[in-house]
């Protein structure tokens, strides 16, 4: 596969991390079995390397939730036997960049080291990995290892378990509330429409398209798992990359027409919604303001009608003394 098809993918994956922190630590949950409440922080950690064309490149995806737990994310479309090698190396990365000295470790609150064991040296905590094959020929492990040998200080395995996104049910993806995943979905039928694009097949991807995706974000929108900008964001990446699998076939002319009509329409659908919200507290707020100026405006009056009154009054009292005079 070439880097520029990869980077799509990637781009796309990275893309999909940046949307609200309610809809990340949803799948950082469905992805490590955490339980972190939805309005948790996310801290992004990236990295970037230099490919040959010296362009810069984000090279690892690591999240910290609450400032202290940290995952490590590695999307990939092929299966590859060294993908440990720059898990551990990414991992290792930013473990050293956070690394916690002695007397750190010795107020550690999580009680890795017991108080005054060692008197100095540090500690390298690395963030918890996982490997997610988003689409791929051939069979992923479940799990990759590495040995560690510390020659006489002994062995350490050092293992990452994979998650495999095309093995993983519709049903299984929304109760994990990792819908933020969805647009992949498209890569579904991505080898079955590239052998034959029949009739059959093409209303097997318009149906994977309205159903597998669209409902899937709007039921996620309605059970509160992600928020309009992210629904809004989530068709459109899907849009990004149904046009980047299947939009350049001749037979998917019509399919093409009805994609756009369900994804782009119904997000501007969403965001006239929005304008409409927008609009309605803007005008509430205008007339909260009016009557308060017309009340103003009022209170003004009838002061000023006092102080008339009173010099009406004034006038007249001193009229009296000057005839009394």
């Amino acid at each position: 596969m070439s880097d520029n098809v990869y980077h799509i993918y990637d781009k796309v994956f990275k893309k999909i991390l940046t949307l609200s922190s309610k809809a990340v630590i949803n799948l950082i949950n469905g992805l490590f079995d955490t339980d972190y409440p939805t309005d948790s922080t996310v801290a992004y950690n990236w990295t970037e390397f230099e490919n040959n064309e010296l362009r810069h490149i984000l090279a690892d995806t690591i999240l910290t939730i609450n400032g202290k737990y940290s995952y490590h994310m590695e999307a990939q479309m092929t299966e590859d036997e060294d993908i440990i090698f720059r898990v551990f190396d990414y991992g290792y990365g930013h473990a050293d960049r956070n690394r916690r000295y002695a007397e750190n470790m010795l107020t550690n609150e999580d009680g890795y080291i017991e108080k005054n064991s060692i008197e100095s040296g540090c500690e390298l905590l690395f963030p918890e990995p996982k490997i997610i094959y988003l689409y791929s020929s051939a069979k992923a492990p479940d799990e990759y290892y590495l040995r560690l040998n510390f020659g006489s200080q002994g062995y350490f395995l050092y293992k990452v378990s994979t998650f495999k996104f095309l093995e993983t049910s519709l049903e299984e993806l929304n109760n994990r509330k990792m819908i933020i995943l969805i647009p992949f979905q498209l890569l579904k039928l991505r080898a079955l429409m590239k052998k034959e694009r029949s009739e059959e097949n093409l209303k097997a991807l318009q149906y994977l398209i309205e159903h597998d995706i669209i409902e899937s974000i709007e039921q996620n929108l309605t059970l509160n798992n992600i928020t309009p900008d992210d629904a809004r964001r989530l068709k459109q990446l899907t849009h990004r990359l149904y046009q980047h699998i299947y939009s350049h076939y001749d037979e998917m002319e019509v399919l093409n027409v009805l994609t756009d009509e369900s994804l782009i329409l119904d997000i501007d659908i969403i965001e006239k919604k929005h304008e409409e919200e927008i609009a309605a507290i803007i005008a509430e707020k205008d007339a909260e303001i009016k009557a308060l100026k017309d009340e103003f405006a009022k209170q003004q009056v009838l002061s000023l009608l006092e102080e008339i009154e009173a010099l009406k009054a004034e006038n007249a009292r001193l009229k009296a003394a000057q005839k009394q005079s």
